[in-house]
């Protein structure tokens, strides 16, 4: 998932009967996602509920968020148990890699605000061997290169 462009992220709560899917379904569908995860290329999802959780339940959120992935997409998820959480469940999803070309169409929150401003992407850090990479520039005391290096640039 490591720079695979803008990330969403949704979170979800379902109680009662089919709290699973309904967990799942609002946390795919979260006011706080700006568009769809649908083709999305990696998804994170962790899933919490209380002492009475099954493996079914489990499994059923599971199923609808990765249908709702790019078939080949990276999908890593958990699942907890938290005492505090009994009779519901938390679903909480971390979404990327998506065609850059739909992110246009995201210009306006469930939530109505409208004309919303695009952040800049960060900026690549060159590491520590490319900064020192490339030119070596002329001093004025040729012992402040090495011998080895000053014998090679020589010959």
């Amino acid at each position: 998932m490591e720079n695979a462009g803008s990330a969403l992220m949704g979170i979800g709560y379902g109680t009662g009967e089919n709290r699973a899917a309904n967990a799942a379904k609002a946390a795919i569908e979260s006011p706080l996602l700006e568009m769809s995860i649908d083709g999305a290329k990696g998804i994170l999802f962790n899933i919490v509920g209380g002492n009475d959780l099954s493996m079914f339940e489990v499994d059923e959120a599971a199923r609808i968020i990765t249908d709702a992935a790019d078939p080949e997409a990276n999908i890593i998820f958990g699942a907890a148990v938290n005492d505090s959480y009994t009779g519901e469940i938390k679903i909480t999803v971390v979404a990327t890699g998506f065609d850059e070309s739909r992110r246009g169409a995201a210009t306006m929150f469930r939530g109505g605000i409208e004309n919303r401003t695009n952040m800049p992407s960060p900026v690549k850090k060159k590491s520590a061997l490319e900064e020192l990479s490339g030119p070596i520039k002329a001093t004025e005391n040729e012992y402040d290169i090495p011998a080895f290096i000053r014998r090679s640039v020589s010959k």
